[in-house]
């Protein structure tokens, strides 16, 4: 498993970790958003899916890197795909279990009574609305495996870390060497 960013690339995912912890012990008495989001796009061949990650600083700041992962066939089905991107995003939600979470609340934790906060989102790349999203049929099973992960499931249009970010880079068709 290897993130990239702009800055830097061949992370593992220990190094994220790494990242994100300096990140907060810059200002521990801020507010968090721990966030991950995969977006995916079908190419002639194969389907690209990018998770990002994204450690934000309220109003103050974030930052981000990803993961891209290659599978040698075109993903069709809307199910299939949604359900693949949500998969990349637990896995990714499951190495901050909850001694990682801890380690990050910890840096926090002097601050908790002027305000500092941690929260965990995973970005759902679909909508709510049946008329215009062909995934608002699946939104209700992925919501309930995020909760699962015990993990705040967030849809469009919030799901900026999915739809924005992890989009930026799916729709290139070249693949990268990362």
């Amino acid at each position: 498993m290897e993130f990239t960013n702009t800055t830097e690339r061949g992370m593992s995912l220990g190094a994220v970790f790494s990242r994100i912890e300096a990140f907060m012990m810059k200002e521990p008495h801020a507010n968090y958003e721990l966030i991950i989001g995969t977006d995916s796009q079908v190419h002639r061949g194969f389907t690209k899916l990018i998770t990002g990650i994204i450690i934000r600083r309220e109003n103050k700041g974030a930052w981000a890197c990803y993961r891209q992962v290659i599978i040698p066939r075109e993903i069709t089905s809307v199910r299939d795909k949604l359900s693949t991107e949500t998969s990349l995003s637990e896995e990714i939600a499951c190495y901050f279990d909850d001694d990682k979470r801890r380690q990050l609340e910890d840096i926090i934790l002097p601050y908790i009574y002027q305000n500092a906060s941690l929260e965990v989102s995973i970005h759902i790349d679909a909508g709510h609305d049946k008329l215009v999203s062909k995934t608002a049929f699946y939104v209700p099973e992925m919501v309930d495996r995020v909760e699962s992960l015990g993990w705040l499931p967030v849809i469009k249009p919030y799901s900026y870390c999915a739809s924005s970010y992890a989009d930026r880079y799916s729709k290139s068709s070249k693949i990268p060497v990362i």
